[in-house]
């Protein structure tokens, strides 16, 4: 969406191809018979090189070229995200009193609504890294010292490194997730002790790609997109890094379009495709629409059967303004409050200060609204690393708060974020299988076999006990054959002269995991 400022880069076609090779098909070879040259680092996982056409050929004549070769899987023209900026209507170029707050509401209010102190009992979120892809990040801002753990450019249109960001949105994205908190300065970020991968991008569909299987392969926990498309083009080579990212059990998190419609537009369409919102199964990842704080739908955020939940993204808003979110903001003035010609405005008027420091911001949108959900992610992520990302997702959709009611709709989808109950959910998911023993009194010919067991789980998640235990025997050297399933903690068993007994025992707890047999037996006895 257009913003009181113009993106870092303009929307819309590249003029450049994305090329997705076969299996072993040389880049240069390929590069030379269809008459094109490299325009951007490649992407070798994926296979992929990006080209533009060479000598004056046109985009099309190029296309055509590249398709009719049998090394290529895939050609197809490339374009430029939009950062998913606050809406660019008149409320945002001039200041706007907080008269929909009610009274003792502060600056973070949003930080307690979502539940994230009751998430922080028990997840703080030490050793889990959100991976960010935007505009960079003021590494310079005191709330982000040692929170970066990594910094890669992926801008091609600019030589300024990831800790700089002349645009703002990064640093106001990145620091909702993972501002310092518990550090007395600025703002309590979502994700508490999390590290931020910062990659900057100048949004292009090759540059988004490397940022996706960039942040994978450093293994963050979550990724935050707060960018998007109209939908009206698609990404095969975005597609392709999602599911690399998926697949190596990343949550992706996308901002919802910031406005009112129904396509959410790419990524966020690509993790929740139309019409699998209401499938709480479905989808590889989350698109994230924007609620306020009287927990109804942001005016300008988007709805529909693309939606798979919201977070706040405005304390209020209406068909010409909104009030933005608190946080973090580069020191330098930034595009979006300088006056325009066109259209006609006067700045945005967001800048804010914060105990003589000014380095903060008001801003508005969806793209406020995803971070936190990629913060909780990583806060879940981290705290149960028994989970996969798509079980993360799923856990962070049914923890959701239904203010419409239960279950999913367009407006909210599945509800709005809950981090302290989705927290309190991934503590009772136990994938961990308990453990036990047996040991054996002889008395002649009876043999009584007793076991114990415990269903151990590291803090502070929470073991679901167990259920029962399995007896398992062999005789004469044969395979074990389970002899009882019960809740009882002994069994006498008549031994027969001259056979070899053995016995093992498997635990089983409530959560249906089983403990594996032995290798070797816990009871050897010989009859006689």
């Amino acid at each position: 969406m257009a913003g009181t400022a113009a993106p870092a880069a303009a929307a819309g076609r590249t003029g450049r191809i994305v090329v997705t090779l076969r299996e072993d098909a040389p880049p240069r070879a390929v590069a030379a018979r269809t008459g094109v040259t490299r325009a951007a680092p490649a992407i070798p996982r994926l296979r992929a090189i990006v080209v533009r056409p060479a000598g004056g050929a046109g985009l099309r004549a190029a296309l055509a070229r590249l398709r009719a070769d049998p090394r290529v899987l895939r050609a197809e023209p490339e374009s430029r995200f939009e950062l998913r900026y606050e809406p660019d209507d008149p409320a945002l170029a001039a200041a706007e009193p907080d008269a929909g707050a009610a009274a003792g509401t502060t600056l973070q209010w949003y930080v307690r609504r979502h539940g994230f102190p009751r998430a922080w009992e028990h997840a703080r979120g030490r050793g889990a890294t959100v991976a960010v892809i935007d505009t960079g990040v003021d590494g310079g801002h005191p709330d982000l010292a040692g929170k970066v753990d990594r910094a890669l450019d992926f801008d091609d249109d600019s030589s300024a490194p990831a800790t700089e960001d002349a645009d703002g949105h990064g640093t106001h994205v990145a620091s909702l997730a993972c501002a310092g908190t518990d550090n007395d300065i600025g703002i309590a970020g979502a994700g508490f002790d999390c590290r931020l991968i910062v990659i900057r991008s100048d949004l292009t569909d090759s540059s988004v790609a490397r940022g996706i299987v960039a942040a994978a392969d450093a293994g963050a926990h979550a990724l935050n997109m707060s960018f998007g498309d109209d939908g009206g083009t698609h990404s095969q080579i975005v597609e392709d890094a999602i599911a690399y990212a998926v697949a190596r059990d990343v949550v992706l998190v996308a901002a919802a379009a910031d406005e009112p419609v129904e396509e959410q537009g790419e990524p966020a369409n690509l993790l929740q495709p139309t019409g699998t919102g209401p499938d709480i199964a479905a989808g590889r990842g989350l698109s994230v629409t924007a609620a306020q704080m009287d927990d109804r739908r942001a005016t300008f955020a988007g709805r529909g059967s693309q939606i798979s939940l919201a977070a706040y993204g405005a304390l209020r808003s209406t068909p010409t303004g909104a009030r933005g979110l608190f946080a973090l903001y580069p020191r330098a003035t930034t595009p979006r409050e300088r006056p325009t010609l066109v259209p006609p405005s006067v700045g945005c008027d967001c800048r804010a200060t914060l105990d003589g420091e000014s380095h903060y911001a008001f801003l508005p949108g969806t793209s406020m609204a995803a971070p936190q959900v990629a913060a909780a992610a990583a806060l879940v992520g981290r705290l149960n690393p028994d989970l996969s990302g798509l079980e993360v997702v799923r856990i962070l959709k049914r923890a959701a708060r239904r203010p419409a009611g239960t279950g999913w709709d367009p407006e909210l989808g599945w509800g709005i974020l809950d981090a302290g109950a989705a927290v309190g959910a991934a503590r009772r998911v136990d994938r961990r299988p308990p453990t036990s023993r047996a040991t054996a009194r002889r008395r002649g010919r009876t043999l009584v076999v007793r076991w114990r067991g415990r269903d151990p789980a590291p803090a502070p998640l929470v073991a679901s006990g167990i259920r029962r235990y399995e007896l398992h025997r062999s005789l004469g050297g044969r395979p074990y054959r389970r002899i009882a399933s019960t809740r009882r903690r002994s069994l006498r068993q008549r031994l027969r002269p001259g056979r070899a007994y053995a016995y093992a025992t498997a635990a089983v707890d409530r959560a249906g995991n089983r403990e594996p047999l032995p290798a070797r037996p816990d009871v050897r006895v010989r009859g006689r």
